[in-house]
């Protein structure tokens, strides 16, 4: 590649690439037949910038058909060779950039007054081509104002803020500094700003909505156009889907998509709704505080299977026919010989359910509710429990 830029547009290839130092650490160079494209993304890949110089813009511009050719270099080594800008447009007469692949050097030339030269070698890295999807024709809505006004509408907003909101109706336009859920209200400070559809020269809303992204890379975009005095264009549509800032010429294309804050209020209602949920006490249940006899009692006493959300009674209806004497005997039994209860328990721990919430939850679809046990007649069978090595013995002769 070899190609040369003179005149005011070495001027503005150096903004565009202090613009891009805005977004990433890297600077991706990419020799098309369409133009020399200037790229960069950041690290979380939420922002990334894009500038397509057309041949048009250089005075040379020739590169090897059939050959295509992708490169990336620390942005901060291409920054350091347009260090100063106000003096470039002074002192610099002509740029020239030449691409030596079988070195991975590119060199830049800068022809200033007087005969003097400064040649910049720097080093790169071959890559994979740095291109992000998007449709900007496609959104919703679409402003276009001239920098200025952007510009002096981002000078009341701090230099620490990070995140700025953008709310569209049908007539208005509100620039608010976005604050987070979790900050303190009373402390936080608010700024808000209204323009109306007449401060732009396109106005066109298709769907009211608000979104939420980076201040950065936005200041860094209006520094290059209020430079250059082309109006920028604004593509968003619902929040979660990216934003796009475009400035065109007839030799200049530049596209910063930006990532969108999604609007998850929906999702936040949702899980305070679980919060407070799972804050709430739990629904009475009789059975939360019964051993392991009282369940494997009702286990086999209980043959009508309720609702499973009905309630567990809390003491038997007097039409019930369950025998309950014996089942309290055989439970005063089993507390009376507690070496043999003890060891009984050990052998039966495979066989008890896994914990209490769940036996809460069954009990409710196998114990009929205390309506249900006094309108219907309830089949019953007489509770069976292992005898006792004491009542074994005392039933042989």
């Amino acid at each position: 590649m070899d190609c040369v830029v003179t005149g005011g547009n070495v001027k503005v290839l150096a903004k565009a690439i202090h613009s891009l130092s805005r977004i990433g650490d890297e600077l991706y160079l990419e020799p098309q037949e369409n133009g020399l494209a200037l790229r960069s993304v950041n690290s979380s890949r939420s922002a990334y910038a894009c500038f397509l110089f057309s041949p048009l813009f250089f005075s040379r511009y020739t590169i090897p058909c059939g050959h295509a050719f992708r490169c990336k270099m620390a942005i901060k080594c291409v920054q350091a060779v347009f260090r100063s800008l106000s003096s470039l447009e002074k002192t610099v007469e002509k740029c020239h950039i030449e691409l030596d692949g079988e070195k991975s050097r590119l060199t830049f030339t800068l022809h200033c007054k007087h005969g003097l030269l400064k040649t910049h070698n720097l080093s790169f890295q071959d890559s994979e081509s740095l291109q992000a999807v998007f449709d900007k024709e496609s959104c919703a809505n679409m402003l276009r104002a001239q920098p200025r006004l952007l510009v002096d509408t981002v000078l009341h907003f701090p230099p620490s803020l990070e995140e700025v909101s953008v709310s569209v109706s049908g007539e208005r336009v509100w620039f608010r500094n976005h604050v987070d859920d979790e900050a303190e209200q009373s402390k936080a400070m608010l700024t808000e700003l209204c323009l109306s559809s007449d401060e732009f020269d396109h106005f066109a809303v298709g769907a009211q909505t608000s979104i939420t992204f980076c201040l950065k890379e936005l200041r860094g975009l209006l520094v290059f156009a209020e430079s250059t005095g082309l109006p920028v264009s604004v593509y968003f549509d619902e929040p979660g889907r990216p934003l796009v800032l475009s400035v065109t010429d007839s030799v200049l294309e530049v596209n910063f998509v930006l990532a969108t804050l999604s609007d998850d209020s929906n999702l936040r209602n949702h899980n305070n709704n679980n919060t407070k949920q799972a804050r709430s006490p739990p629904p009475p249940d009789d059975f939360m505080n019964d051993d392991i006899d009282s369940y494997l009692i009702a286990m086999e006493t209980s043959e009508l299977a309720g609702p499973s959300d009905a309630p567990a009674p809390r003491s038997p209806s007097p039409n019930h026919t369950l025998t309950t004497q014996p089942s309290v005997a055989i439970h005063r039994r089993r507390l009376e010989s507690g070496e043999e209860e003890e060891e009984e328990e050990e052998t039966e721990d495979t066989e008890r359910p896994p914990n209490k919430k769940f036996r809460s939850l069954f009990f409710g679809s196998v114990c009929p509710s205390d309506s249900q046990l006094t309108n219907q007649t309830i089949k019953s069978q007489e509770v069976l429990a292992s005898d006792s090595d004491d009542d074994t013995q005392a039933s042989l002769p």
